[in-house]
């Protein structure tokens, strides 16, 4: 049976046991005294298999994306069901001074712009880090807000699947529903009335181990991003009460940058 916690509800029972990592001091205690309560106020997030991610050790969380302000939902979602929310990053940031040191303090892992064969050595050493440190990060498969009219998941780029299959680290579909009341895409922020209902749904690994002997090959990292879509897309339906597409979205057929503002 599913377990699922409430932002509202800290002390409940079912709560999962945190793991080492939250448990240590680090800097993401007082950024979690300053944003958690916050957060609290704006959203009422409510999560169901929080049991399927790992307590302990390396993972790679992929959610869906559909509103510029839900990596704060999923944040708080990770950090309530016990583990750091760590994202990826553009390496670009860990150069800005202040900000740089943040993220390499908290642990974020920086993203490559660079050639496919330094790409490659990067996402090599990032998948070594999270599994030297046992450490989980959450990667946006769809690398930006989803271009699909109706806020489905829409094609996945590879990012995720290169990552979980360079360290062999279990790759976990995520999908959330409800924050783009509050920031609609691209639109202005709605912040009453306070304590608006997010609903967070937690999947199983992701099966990509027929996909590990072939993880050089662009055709393959393709099909196991499409699996991992298809997961989350299922995932989403269930919050939605809905099916969803049978075909993700792809921009370049609707004449739409992958990147930037969604233009009207």
């Amino acid at each position: 049976m599913p377990t699922s916690t409430s932002s509202g509800d800290p002390l409940s029972p079912r709560r999962p046991r945190a793991s080492s990592e939250k448990t240590r001091p680090s800097l993401f205690w007082p950024l979690a005294a300053i944003v958690v309560p916050l957060m609290g106020l704006v959203f009422k997030v409510e999560i169901e298999g929080s049991e399927k991610l790992p307590r302990d050790g390396a993972f790679v969380l992929a959610p869906n994306h559909v509103s510029e302000i839900d990596p704060l939902v999923v944040a708080l979602a990770v950090w309530r069901m016990g583990r750091a929310p760590r994202f990826m990053a553009k390496e670009s940031l860990f150069r800005v001074p202040v900000l740089g040191w943040v993220l390499r303090h908290t642990g974020m892992v920086p993203v490559s712009r660079a050639t496919s064969a330094a790409a490659a050595r990067a996402t090599l050493e990032a998948s070594e880090t999270l599994v030297r440190h046992g450490r989980g990060v959450i990667v946006y498969p769809e690398g930006s807000l989803t271009r699909e009219p109706d806020l489905w998941p829409m094609r996945g780029k590879t990012g995720a699947v290169r990552l979980a299959l360079a360290g062999g680290i279990p790759i976990i579909p995520m999908a959330q529903w409800g924050a783009q009341q509050v920031l609609p895409r691209y639109g202005k922020l709605k912040l009453w009335p306070l304590r608006r209902r997010v609903r967070v749904i937690v999947g199983d690994p992701v099966d990509v181990s027929a996909y590990a002997d072939t993880a050089t090959s662009q055709t393959a990292l393709v099909a196991a991003t499409d699996v991992v879509m298809a997961d989350i897309a299922g995932l989403l339906s269930q919050l939605r009460g809905e099916p969803a597409p049978a075909v993700r979205w792809n921009p370049a057929d609707h004449g739409q940058r992958e990147t930037g503002r969604l233009e009207p």
